[in-house]
Formats: C-alpha cells, sequence, structure tokens
C-alpha cells in the first residue's frame, strides 16, 4: 500500500529488559526464537544507551538535531549474528511553557514517530517541535525519530540503479494493452530479481515484523520503561504489530491515518480498496476545480475537468514537457494532491498553465529529480517493495492482478493501473513470505490508544481505522469529517490536535469515539 510519507506533523537497566515477557512466541512455539533474540537485543541496547552526536552528513539533517545508532540483529532468531545500525535523531524536550510565565513543564520521556511508507524516513520528525501546533508536546517530550532498517542511513537496500529508476517521460494508459501489462511484468520480474541481487539473503529479513522487534530495542536504548509511540500511515501497521507482541511495552499510542490491519487484507487487498478510493478523492478534487472555474479556466463541471486533465495527458504523450513529464509523471503529480490538499491550488494552476502554452510549472512539479533525490527515491522504493512483499502471500499468478484490477479500473481508473505496476514485483518476489499477525487486544491488555483518522482519506481508507478501533480494546477513535487529507495529527484541525495534546500530555481520551469538524478547504491561487 504506497502510502506517501506524512509531512503535516511535521533508562531501562538490562535486567528488566530481560525479564519483561514479551507477548510473541510461545516457548518452542511460531516466534519463540524471535522473541527471545528480542528480549537478547533489547538488553545489550539498555546497557548500550544511545550516544548522540552529530548527524551523518549525508542526510543534511540540521544542526539542531542529534543523532546516534542503536544496534539490531538482521535476523532476531540469530541474535549473535550479523548485526546492523538503525539511526536515531533526537531534539530534547524544552521544558518550556509555550504560554510564557516561565512555567516548567515536567519531562514525559521520548516520543518516538514513525511517518510511514514502508520506506520513509523519519529522522527529521524532531524539528516538528519548532511548528507551533507541536511546542506544548515538544515541551514534554524528547522528540524522537529515525530512519528504520532498510531506510538510508541504517543499512540501506537498492533494488536498481538510482539513475534507472525515473524513467521519464512514460505512459500511464487506464485501459492498459496486453504489450504494455507484459512490458510492466517484465520490467516488475526485473526489479524483483534486481533486489535479491543485491540484497541477497539479507532481503527476507526487511519486514514489518522486524520492523516492531527494532522498535522495541530502540525503546530500550532510550532507556524508556515503555513505549509513547506516534506512527502515522504504515506507521500505524507497525504500531499495532508493536501492541500485539509488546503490550505491556506500551504506555501510549497514537496511530494517525490507518492502515487497516485485517491479516486478510496485507497487502493485495488492502491496495485494491486505497485504487478505488483514489478515485473518490479524485472526484472531490474534480469538483473544487470546477468550482474555482473563473481562477483555472478548466472547466464549470468535474466532466469538464476531467476533459482538460485528458486533454494536457494527451499533449504530454505527444510531447512530453521539458522532455520528461509525460502521461505518468502527470498522474503520479495529481495523485499526491490525492494524499494533500494543501497541493490541489498548486497542481490546477499548473494545469491551467500548461493547457495555456506555459509548461514551466508542470515541470516544477511533476519533472525529473534531481541525482540526490533519485536516490533517495529509489531506496525507499526499494524498502516498501520488500516490507511488503516480505509481509504476506500474494498472487504469483498475473492472471490474478490483471482479472482484479480491469474490474476495478471500470469504476476507479485514476490510480488502479499504477497502483498495479508499483507493487507488482510482489508477484515475483523471491524471499520468503511472512504471515501476518492478527491484531487484537482484549480488555486490560493494553493501555487505552487514541486513533485518528479523516474520513475520506484514499491512502488508508476509513474502515482501516473502524476496524482497528474495533481489535483494540479500550482505544478511542477521533474523526475529521468530510475532510481527506492523509495525516491529521499537529496539522491544520484544532480540535484534532486538542485530542492528542489531551492523551499526550495527559493520558486523557474522550469517553468514547468522537469527531471534528474538517479543516477549510484550501483557497485558490491565480
Amino acid at each position: 500500500m504506497r502510502a506517501a510519507a506524512l509531512y503535516s506533523a511535521a533508562g531501562s537497566l538490562l535486567l528488566t529488559t530481560l525479564a519483561a515477557a514479551p507477548a510473541e512466541g510461545t516457548p518452542g512455539g511460531p516466534g519463540a526464537a524471535e522473541a527471545r533474540g528480542t528480549a537478547v537485543a533489547a538488553g545489550r541496547a539498555a546497557a548500550a544507551g544511545i550516544e548522540f552526536g552529530r548527524c551523518p552528513k549525508a542526510e543534511e539533517l540540521p544542526a539542531a538535531l542529534r543523532c546516534g545508532t542503536v544496534t539490531v540483529p538482521l535476523d532476531y532468531a540469530r541474535p549473535d549474528g550479523e548485526q546492523i545500525e538503525l539511526t536515531v535523531s533526537r531534539v530534547r524536550a524544552t521544558h518550556k511553557s509555550p504560554e510564557g510565565g516561565g512555567r516548567e513543564v515536567p519531562g514525559q520521556g521520548a516520543l518516538l514517530y514513525n511517518p510511514g511508507g514502508p520506506g520513509a524516513s523519519g529522522l527529521y520528525f524532531p524539528l516538528a517541535g519548532m511548528v507551533p501546533q507541536w511546542k506544548r508536546i515538544a515541551a514534554a517530550y524528547d522528540l524522537v525519530g529515525y530512519a528504520p532498517r532498510g531506510v538510508a542511513p541504517s543499512a540501506p537496500l537498492s533494488c536498481q540503479d538510482p539513475g534507472d529508476f525515473f524513467k521519464g517521460p512514460r505512459p500511464a494508459p487506464t485501459q492498459p494493452s496486453d504489450a504494455f501489462k507484459e512490458q510492466r511484468a517484465a520490467e516488475a520480474e526485473a526489479y524483483a530479481r534486481g533486489c535479491a541481487e543485491r540484497a541477497g539473503d539479507a532481503l527476507r529479513h526487511y519486514h514489518s515484523l522486524n520492523n516492531a522487534r527494532d522498535l522495541e530495542v530502540v525503546r530500550a536504548a532510550l532507556g524508556e520503561e515503555r513505549l509513547t509511540f506516534m506512527g502515522a500511515s504504515y506507521g500505524t501497521y507497525l504500531g499495532a504489530l508493536y501492541a500485539e507482541l509488546f503490550p505491556s511495552r506500551v504506555r501510549r499510542m497514537v496511530f494517525d491515518s490507518v492502515v487497516n490491519p485485517d491479516p486478510e487484507g496485507i497487502w493485495y487487498r488492502n491496495n485494491l480498496e486505497q485504487s478505488e478510493a483514489f478515485e473518490d478523492r479524485w472526484s472531490d478534487f474534480k469538483e473544487w476545480i470546477a468550482e474555482h472555474h473563473a481562477v483555472y479556466g478548466l472547466g464549470d463541471s468535474p466532466r469538464e475537468v476531467q476533459n482538460s486533465y485528458e486533454e494536457a495527458s494527451e499533449r504530454l504523450a505527444a510531447e512530453p514537457a521539458g522532455g520528461t513529464v509525460g502521461p505518468a509523471q502527470l498522474q503520479g503529480a495529481f495523485l499526491k494532491a490525492g494524499y494533500y490538499d494543501d497541493y490541489w491550488p498548486h497542481r490546477a494552476e499548473a494545469l491551467s498553465a500548461y493547457l495555456r502554452g506555459d509548461p514551466q510549472p508542470l515541470i516544477d512539479q511533476a519533472g525529473t529529480r534531481t541525482e540526490e533525490g533519485a536516490a533517495g527515491a529509489e531506496n525507499s522504493n526499494a524498502v516498501y517493495t520488500a516490507v511488503e512483499c516480505n509481509d504476506a502471500p500474494w498472487p504469483t499468478d498475473f492472471e490474478v492482478w490483471d482479472r482484479d484490477n480491469t474490474r476495478l479500473a471500470r469504476r476507479a481508473p485514476f490510480e488502479t493501473w499504477d497502483n498495479v505496476w508499483t507493487n507488482l514485483p510482489c508477484a515475483y518476489w523471491r524471499a520468503p513470505r511472512q504471515r501476518p499477525l492478527d491484531v487484537r487486544t482484549g480488555p486490560g491488555e493494553l493501555p487505552p490508544t487514541l486513533v485518528l483518522a479523516a474520513e475520506e482519506d484514499a491512502a488508508t481508507p476509513y474502515e482501516g481505522a473502524l476496524e482497528l478501533r474495533r481489535r483494540l480494546s479500550g482505544s478511542v477513535l477521533v474523526t475529521e469529517r468530510d475532510a481527506g487529507t492523509h495525516g491529521v495529527g499537529g496539522g491544520a484541525n484544532a480540535c484534532v490536535n486538542g485530542h492528542l495534546e489531551a492523551y499526550l500530555l495527559e493520558g486523557r481520551l474522550p469517553a468514547r469515539d468522537t469527531s471534528c469538524a474538517p479543516r477549510p478547504e484550501p483557497e485558490p491561487r491565480g
């Protein structure tokens, strides 16, 4: 499930760590060796701690951030075998009330954040404390981010030369021919082969269960007896797995924009549902553009806006803008607007300018990335692919993909086939698959947790939040009604942020599921 990294959110003693019995695995049962290995690794991390200093130069992180590393086993079943290092970033709690008056704010330990992906880095997260919506939380918590395993600089994965990753311009047919499908299937098979050849046997160890075990080791290294965690998008699935594996180690958890944790949906069915949801979000965007026809001149109805979009796509197929922006690049740029409505004015402005003869705004927004950006994007995609392909069984016969998505594309053409090409390497994957956990906690097994969701989120459809709410006893759901921005905590909705602060700062949740009015729609530009 492709979920963009969110930008809106902009110690334990060795003996106690080893004595804590994680829920993962029963003696001699599935996962027992990994459970023992996790306890060993966490014990070592608690004893070693994290030596924070300058961040890696290659990451170009601001000087305000301090970084360190945590050592984890590549394979938790063999904790004395090959080790890898995860890079962790931190900004200390300010302990100063943002309301002024010199009031000292007591510390509440570390708040660890995962922004999603899989494949996104959270190293920048501690800088969120500079944003007004985060200042009260930053006063009480050390804000901690990290690069999960595989994400540079944490034992980075690669599946192909970054220079070959962005192939532009490319077509984006909503009804692809058999020849086009054969071409893309061959590329997916080659990509899967590249992952196996570049990573070797290590490839099998990049999956969500190990990501959750890594989270437990990072908790121990930070000296936290229990984990305070906020996960967004894919980070919610990671957090759900942690809650299932290590419930006694949870202090507070926030799940923001929720991946549906139903094991039957990980990940093939989830992607079908995501493609369908993006069609609804694309319709919302077209309606907004039509309402502002006087500004953009793209049509005063969604159908006319669709016609303008298709006209642009046809022109780009005949003559790519700047030599790099074809129909696929156009679709990718507008897909991002499906995640974040902050992009709506910029994308509408670029489309309007292009149809009037000025391609530069579209080139700026959808064109080829820099060499450094390509390397980062290739790494992120490699991790995304490895984690999702390793996590669960996938159809290995392209006819299944073709049947399901041909049917879906009749009613949801905007994102369906792009989602197929993103995930199709999983049909040809060469590493063993994990069996998804059935995340489910009973009364008293887990502290109360907070679930946040936008009702019209396309990247992680709303049913996922409802499903997680049902599965985690004592959790409470806060919904941003009639809104679709992906990632709502610490963003533009003061009502949502009030619930987030009450929970993280006071441990206080609403008595029952509740909702907030939507944030205002973006204002047009032009």
